[in-house]
């Protein structure tokens, strides 16, 4: 099982590659260089995933899908390039299959666990097909009811094959309040397994919340500029604000692993700089009984706290302060004055 002390950070290619096998290495180079933990593509098999008149997404109108596949799909031969270049650039291959055919193409090229894309989530033929595989899954949710879920997620557990579950919300871009940071606790309660994001927001802040709250996997779209052609690039992360959200999910998972005891005083030293003692405000003889008048409240914060002033005033000076001078424990009598 993977630590989930460590969220996994996934770059979604996808296919905003265009179909170039330059860019699909090039895109993995950048996106580990941003210090992701995993390089995603998708794996579209035209012919054995769809009909060539099925309707294309709204926010996608550029080719018919049957085509954008064919053009930008990729040989085993270069599946398994693809692989062992995230070997070299120290990335984790994944590839999200569409069809059952795209799994026994994965098979062949190495891939090591499964992202199932929210599309998929009723085709319970493929899910079993993978769960009998018996590779960790990351199943995503984002258009799917509960019980569509449900039924994913004991087709998957049936085979015991390690599960995690996203949150995700099938638009582009999705609006904050429509990012449902709750749906992903509910999951964790609901499933008993890890539990993260794919999120499809246009900024780092929900990823950042969802793993405050938990998240184990984050998946967020990728790529070299957003005014690069195709279905995802325009919704996608460029390198500066990747590696933003690496850092941030970092420095995250820091603060969340350092628990901080209020009842240690680590502060010392700035409170002897910053906080106020008690002083004497003018001269005050020896046998003096100690009045407010008397007192002032000023730094540094090496003498009588000020928040101990009631414990002196009405006590007896047994020697003569000078004004200005921090007041001492052994400049009083111990008990008040009758």
């Amino acid at each position: 099982m993977r630590n989930t002390k460590h969220v996994f950070i996934i770059a979604e290619v996808g296919s905003v590659h265009d179909g170039s096998f330059g860019n699909a290495k090039k895109l993995i180079e950048a996106a580990a260089a941003c210090g992701v933990d995993a390089v995603k593509f998708q794996t579209h098999i035209p012919e054995a995933e769809t009909l060539p008149d099925a309707p294309m997404p709204p926010y996608f109108k550029g080719e018919p899908r049957f085509e954008y596949f064919r053009r930008t799909g990729f040989t085993i031969e270069q599946w398994k390039e693809l692989k062992q270049h995230c070997d070299e650039q120290g990335v984790t291959f994944l590839s999200s299959p569409f069809s059952e055919e795209a799994v026994d193409l994965l098979e062949q090229a190495g891939l090591s666990e499964y992202k199932i894309p929210s599309g998929e989530v009723t085709n319970l033929p493929m899910l079993e097909k993978i769960a009998h595989i018996g590779k960790p899954v990351i199943l995503s949710s984002g258009m799917s009811s509960w019980d569509e879920i449900d039924r994913a997620v004991a087709v998957i557990q049936k085979h015991n094959a390690p599960l995690t579950v996203l949150q995700c919300t099938s638009e582009y871009p999705v609006p904050y309040e429509r990012v449902g940071l709750n749906i992903m606790q509910e999951m964790a309660t609901r499933y008993n397994v890890p539990v993260g994001l794919s999120d499809h927001t246009l900024t780092n802040y929900a990823v950042f919340a969802a793993v405050t709250l938990g998240a184990t996997v984050i998946e967020k779209h990728f790529t070299f500029s957003r005014l690069m052609y195709g279905s995802d690039a325009r919704h996608s992360l460029e390198p500066v604000e990747m590696t933003d959200l690496v850092q941030g999910v970092r420095a995250i998972e820091r603060m969340l692993a350092a628990a901080v005891d209020k009842r240690i005083e680590p502060y010392q030293e700035m409170k002897n700089i910053f906080e106020k003692s008690l002083i004497a405000e003018s001269d005050i003889p020896a046998g003096a009984v100690l009045t407010r008048e008397l007192v002032g409240i000023k730094k540094p914060g090496t003498g009588i706290s000020a928040a101990r002033l009631n414990e002196f005033l009405g006590r007896k000076v047994k020697r003569a302060v000078a004004a200005g001078t921090l007041l001492a424990e052994e400049d009083f009598l111990n008990a008040k004055a009758q």
